[in-house]
């Protein structure tokens, strides 16, 4: 069994997947997806569900979802013992590269790892990594405080990955067609000045110096207009050597 996070929630068992119907199942899942193999306790678990709208009896409530995600898991796996009950609370007995979050993370080590030796090597770490993605993390569990704070930090860690594997094919010479992406995701996230970076790069590759200083000026006026700021120490460098015209680019 596979447990999805890096898109909606769900469950998927030889190749087919399982969507979860229920908001509360989804939630409690995803949660203990997150950190397979500890526990989470009882109050914990019921923050998270029951935060905006308390119930009387939450022990109750909770142990009703815990019983819906079990069913779940056996009517997909057929295994019974996923979802254990500890003194200290609930935990999923699945290893962490069951679920596509941590082996995304696995995958983006690696590839950082190999970025400074192996640029190649940290090419296919970083696409596989890339390719487990289906949309936002947890894009419907939205209302979970935990779940909020992950998808936060893997949508921000998808950026970082997509930016070294642009450094990657950069470094090996793979700058043609880099530009009509990385357009895409300046105008996403302009404040990321290392994707402004490699789009005049890949544009003065392409024998686009023009509009390669064009990026430098429209990130610049954003920069100044949006957040009060100058272009970093960087960005600053590389319109200096794209207006030189600075071997080192090529």
């Amino acid at each position: 069994m596979e447990i999805e996070l890096l898109g909606s929630v769900t469950l998927r068992q030889a190749g087919r997947g399982h969507g979860v119907a229920s908001r509360k199942v989804r939630t409690v899942l995803a949660l203990l997806a997150l950190s397979p193999g500890v526990p989470l306790s009882l109050d914990t678990l019921a923050d998270e569900l029951w935060a905006d709208k308390p119930v009387s009896n939450v022990r109750n409530a909770l142990q009703a979802n815990i019983a819906r995600l079990r069913k779940l898991v056996f009517n997909v796996t057929g295994e019974r013992e996923v979802v254990r009950t500890v003194s200290s609370g609930y935990l999923m007995t699945v290893p962490a590269e069951a679920v596509d979050a941590h082996r995304f993370s696995a995958l983006a080590q690696r590839g950082a790892t190999l970025l400074g030796q192996d640029p190649r090597g940290a090419i296919t770490a970083f696409e596989q990594a890339l390719r487990l993605w289906r949309g936002p993390a947890l894009l419907d569990v939205a209302d979970c405080t935990r779940c909020r704070m992950a998808a936060g930090q893997l949508n921000e860690h998808r950026l970082t990955v997509q930016e070294d594997l642009i450094s990657a094919r950069l470094q090996v010479g793979e700058h043609h067609g880099l530009s009509h992406d990385l357009k895409q995701l300046v105008a996403e996230n302009p404040a990321r000045e290392r994707l402004s970076e490699y789009l005049m790069i890949s544009l003065y590759r392409d024998g686009r110096q023009g509009e390669a200083v064009s990026v430098f000026h429209s990130t610049r006026k954003w920069l100044s207009a949006e957040l009060g700021l100058e272009p970093g120490p960087g960005l600053r460098r590389l319109y200096q050597s794209i207006l030189m015209q600075d071997q080192v680019l090529d």
